[in-house]
């Protein structure tokens, strides 16, 4: 998105809103104006109004829509045949396509201006391209330009098609004209039409910002209309709905009533029209429409404020003038929020390489920025770059996986103390265990790390498939040397059975505290279980037929065991603690950059060269943004004052 609106001179934003709102007002009192008089569809404040339509169209043609910003915006819609397109044409003072079943297969925004040169001035605009054209030969050409777009066949699409109307006498608007409602695919349809033309035109009316212009037969009960249906379900009070009734001439029984019992709400009123028949010009088109309003029985008793193509001009003018006034400020806020964006990420994108050299020094600013990164996450536990990603606390999580591994080491060594368990399978057990910790403990790191690598890098596609190469080469080497140091820890818990540490004695001290208890419970017939402090129950049915003296030293060898194998947990826990912060540590602030920078730099598959080409999604980018950014610097002012004062400046 390239555009953005913004005041100039000296005027504050809320004297734009305001002078917005009182222009608003003048309209009102000019469209009174109108209802009494019947001036013809153009009228004297149709150029006051030019500058905002004109910032709506432009930023429309922009597709600002794709951004998220809704416009204010008439979107015409009705069942098939209700005589939508002689509405539009009547308005338009041009012919368009007409036949059997849909004409109108894409969405057709007509923009219609009122141009005081005696030649009319006609185009299309689709596909990235502008088409001129003639009054004679719109029909036609529409016709090719839908079938560009949607096809030759009778489908539908939903990119639109423009249509500029610049002529003389018509009105200021910019209205959406959508494919008319049907139910029964005909032959060459798809069964699903109902449901994709439903589906465009709830895309258009959906949004506060749309005024639904809804066109309605005379000849047919209001409310089995399917546009009424569609209309009510996003504006059940229709504060948002006109209503056109066509083929009035048809149907002047009872339409008074209609229109004033308003039994489907339609809270912007309604307006009876006839269509134009034949070969009829469109001036004696309205001439005959007046006098058939101003003189039949029936019609002649509604409402001259109800009544006639120039009474629907002038309302939809006046409409469309408010809720563009209403819609604007927000709209502006939107753009600016959006170019805002475009213009900083602008200047976080990495300037152009054009050297090898450049390309290095880039290279080594990605490794060493990613290095200070990963020592604030994995060293020292500082997570200010990624606060509501926990996924990268490294040191909490890492903390985590050590604490479920000594708590688990400990649930095995309570149920092998109590066991039958030889010492060597019980060292192999706790092997497993270790090896599939630090399995999951690199697995983790080497994802901290990548994530990291690869947002630093994100703009250069090339350096993250070889740093990513490098980096699992890296991980697999630290995976392995910490296999080695476990399988190397095990084996000499299995060769060896020493320790220093004080607690041994406090432990074993403990145990055999309880040796004269456990004599005893031998002597008493009726027990056949022993409950020893830290150790569990002990079954001792079996024991009674061994010597006391036996018994004595079995009992001092098991708690010695005991004691010691509490030593031998605390180790295999503390070390793999050691082991893991000194790898983790020694990875990030030496490894990693050694073996990537070696690996990089010393290859010759130009992996540093490559950095020299963008890739095609980051030219892209960047593309966008350099054209955002000048589309502030080319501010042109819009034409048309109002008492004095500059309407507004559109970046373009």
């Amino acid at each position: 998105m390239s555009v953005a609106l913004k005041h100039c001179g000296s005027v504050s934003e809320e004297e734009r809103w305001s002078s917005s709102e009182n222009q608003a007002e003048s309209l009102e009192e000019k469209h009174q104006e109108v209802m009494v008089s019947h001036v013809p569809i153009i009228s004297s404040f149709n150029d006051r109004i030019r500058p905002l339509l004109d910032a709506v169209d432009k930023l429309r043609h922009l597709q600002v829509m794709k951004e998220g910003i809704q416009l204010p915006t008439i979107v015409v819609v009705g069942d098939q045949s209700s005589g939508k397109s002689s509405v539009l044409e009547s308005l338009a003072g041009i012919s368009l396509p007409r036949g059997q079943g849909i004409c109108t297969r894409v969405p057709l925004i007509m923009r219609l201006q009122h141009h005081t040169a005696p030649e009319p001035e006609l185009s299309l605009e689709f596909s990235g391209k502008t088409v001129p054209t003639s009054e004679a030969e719109i029909a036609d050409a529409i016709t090719l330009a839908t079938d560009e777009i949607a096809g030759s066949g009778k489908g539908i699409s939903n990119t639109p098609l423009t249509l500029v109307v610049k002529k003389k006498g018509v009105p200021d608007l910019t209205m959406v004209d959508l494919p008319g409602i049907t139910r029964v695919p005909v032959h060459g349809q798809p069964e699903n039409i109902y449901e994709q033309i439903a589906d465009i035109i709830m895309e258009y009316i959906r949004p506060e910002e749309s005024i639904i212009l809804n066109v309605l037969s005379a000849t047919v009960d209001f409310t089995t209309c399917e546009s009424i249906r569609m209309s009510q379900k996003v504006d059940k009070n229709g504060e948002r709905t006109l209503a056109v009734v066509t083929k009035a001439d048809r149907a002047p029984e009872g339409l008074l009533e209609k229109v004033t019992a308003d039994d489907v709400n339609i809270g912007l009123g309604y307006v009876c029209v006839r269509n134009r028949i034949g070969d009829e010009s469109y001036k004696e088109a309205r001439k005959v429409e007046a006098d058939l309003f101003e003189t039949h029985s029936l019609l002649s008793k509604i409402d001259k404020s109800m009544v006639g193509i120039p009474v629907l001009a002038q309302k939809l003018v006046h409409i469309q003038a408010t809720i563009i006034a209403r819609c604007l400020p927000e709209i502006v806020r939107k753009i600016n929020e959006k170019l805002n964006a475009s213009i900083s990420e602008l200047k976080r994108m990495p300037k152009t390489l054009s050297t090898v050299g450049e390309a290095l020094t880039t290279f080594m600013g990605i490794v060493g920025s990613a290095k200070e990164s990963l020592n604030k996450i994995i060293v020292r536990g500082e997570y200010d770059e990624y606060l509501d990603d926990q996924n990268m606390h490294c040191a909490a999580r890492l903390a985590e996986m050590l604490n479920q591994y000594s708590g688990e080491l400990h649930e095995f060594s309570e149920d092998d103390l109590t066991s039958e368990l030889y010492d060597e399978k019980r060292l192999k057990r706790y092997h497993t265990y270790q090896l599939t910790l630090l399995k999951n403990v690199w697995t983790y790191i080497e994802g901290v790390i990548m994530s990291v690598l690869m947002h630093r890098s994100e703009n250069y596609h090339q350096l993250q498939l070889s740093t990513r190469r490098e980096v699992y080469n890296l991980m697999e080497k630290m995976k392995e040397r910490s296999r080695n140091w476990v399988t190397e820890i095990v084996q000499m818990e299995k060769l060896t059975d020493y320790t220093s540490d004080p607690a041994y004695l406090n432990d074993w001290n403990g145990l055999m505290a309880q040796q004269q208890k456990f004599m005893d419970a031998l002597e008493n017939r009726y027990a056949t279980a022993f409950q020893i402090e830290g150790l569990g129950e002990v079954s001792i049915r079996g024991l009674r037929a061994y010597e006391k003296p036996d018994l004595l030293q079995a009992f001092d060898l098991k708690m010695r065991m005991t004691a010691y194998w509490k030593i031998v947990l605390r180790r295999l826990v503390d070390s793999m603690a050691l082991h893991l912060q000194f790898c983790a540590r020694n990875l990030v602030n030496k490894e990693m950059e050694e073996e990537i920078v070696t690996e990089l730099v010393g290859r010759h598959d130009g992996a540093i060269e490559g950095m020299l080409e963008e890739s095609s999604a980051v030219a892209a980018k960047r593309e966008k943004a350099e054209c955002e950014h000048q589309g502030i610097e080319r501010v042109q002012e819009c034409p048309g004052k109002h008492h004095g004062q500059n309407y507004y400046k559109y970046l373009v």
